[in-house]
């Protein structure tokens, strides 16, 4: 996998982050943003494309691209997969992505030359670049790949259907499939956008901006970045000698309509039994649940009914964390960087806490303050969308993973 993220990029970075529990929640600072209501996001610091990703593909693209195609080069490594891999057959490895946002800052900038200056001066990309599959094509594209490509449009629950997607390739035949999603939401005319969400926190204090499962509960803070993940057939990677950090065993989704909470709590407990299901999966095998967290008491209550329907008496035991209080909510990303987190639990031992959080107010296991050494072995990563779409996915330790 390859990470950029908030709090890290790489993940080595991001790892130490997410296990310290750092909050990285600042004011945003980028240009046009200052006089929106929007105060508090997560911002991705410290990353120059221009020293990961050719001049020639940075022009054709806006950020949320440039997260994806390096990202895409770290999985990549990660997984030893180069071009002598598949260039006896490139239509055996595809790209699959979700994205919400796209690219939005390249687009602002082309429709500002458009009203500004003319037709003349818009640049021949913005065709391409601002539109939501533009990730897919362009890591495709410049890698090579030419198997099944696609992006899945799930509201930000994508980001975990992009893996059923990707394993479903799998079984179909294809070698290898590069699947994740990147987002850069924090140019002012995504913010804009954003602003009709009822749960968007305008909070200007960024250790109150983003608390979920508690009574200070006001909504979430958007974030930018995400994670690239190489999946494919164990024993294919075991030839290769890539290391197989994780395991997709199950997932399931559900649609229950836009802000109907109520009903999300019913979609989503189904969502998980579902994952529980094709996975083999008892609820009881489960020692980590990564929760969506809203932060909006209507949501979080859903949430929490949904963890303890699916689970039964064990929900209110397992380990709950949402590391993403510490780095904001990169809509499709955010489960994407839930998902390496997991992972990275699942490895080290440990489940990672929830930046922010300490008083809780539902009955589950939150973990808060510092990580907790618990072993786990199996995790339960959660997504929901704005619009109503529900999500589970059950990742297993992999089998080269220490302990």
């Amino acid at each position: 996998m390859g990470i950029v993220a908030p709090n890290g990029i790489g993940t080595e970075a991001f790892w130490k982050a997410t296990q310290s529990g750092d909050s990285v929640l600042d004011r945003v600072t980028r240009q046009g943003c200052e006089h929106l209501p929007l105060r508090v996001a997560g911002e991705v610091r410290g990353f120059d494309p221009g020293t990961l990703v050719e001049e020639r593909f940075l022009v054709q693209t806006d950020r949320f691209s440039h997260y994806a195609l390096a990202a895409a080069d770290m999985a990549l490594e990660d997984a030893r997969l180069g071009r002598a891999d598949y260039e006896d057959d490139p239509y055996s490895v595809g790209v699959v992505t979700a994205a919400g946002s796209g690219g939005g800052e390249f687009g602002q900038r082309e429709l500002q030359r458009l009203w500004g200056q003319g037709p003349r001066y818009v640049g021949p990309y913005q065709s391409i670049a601002w539109f939501y599959a533009a990730s897919t094509g362009q890591v495709s594209i410049r890698r090579g790949f030419k198997g099944p490509c696609g992006v899945v449009c799930g509201d930000e629950a994508g980001g975990l259907d992009a893996f059923a997607h990707a394993a479903r390739a799998i079984r179909q035949g294809s070698r290898a499939m590069l699947v994740g999603a990147t987002e850069a939401p924090l140019a002012p005319y995504s913010v804009v956008c954003q602003l009709g969400y009822e749960g968007l926190s305008t909070a200007e204090d960024p250790e109150r901006a983003y608390r979920p499962f508690t009574d200070k509960a006001c909504g979430f803070v958007p974030a930018e970045g995400g994670a690239m993940f190489v999946v494919e057939d164990e024993a294919a990677a075991g030839r290769r000698g890539a290391t197989v950090r994780a395991v997709l065993a199950g997932h399931a989704a559900t649609f229950t309509g836009p802000a109907r909470w109520e009903e999300s709590a019913e979609g989503l407990a189904h969502a998980i039994r579902g994952a529980l299901r094709e996975a083999g999966c008892a609820p009881e095998e489960i020692d980590v649940v990564f929760a969506d967290a809203l932060g909006s008491p209507e949501a979080d209550a859903a949430e929490a009914r949904a963890i303890s329907e699916a689970l039964g008496a064990h929900g209110s035991k397992v380990p709950v964390t949402a590391p993403k209080t510490g780095t904001g909510r990169a809509y499709c990303a955010a489960a994407t960087l839930d998902v390496a987190a997991a992972v990275l639990a699942l490895e080290h031992g440990v489940v990672p806490p929830t930046p922010n959080v300490f008083e809780v107010c539902h009955d589950l296991d939150v973990v808060t303050g510092d990580a907790r050494a618990c072993g786990p072995r199996t995790a339960l990563v959660l997504s929901r969308g704005q619009m109503g779409s529900n999500s589970a996915l059950v990742i297993r330790k992999g089998p080269d993973s220490p302990g």
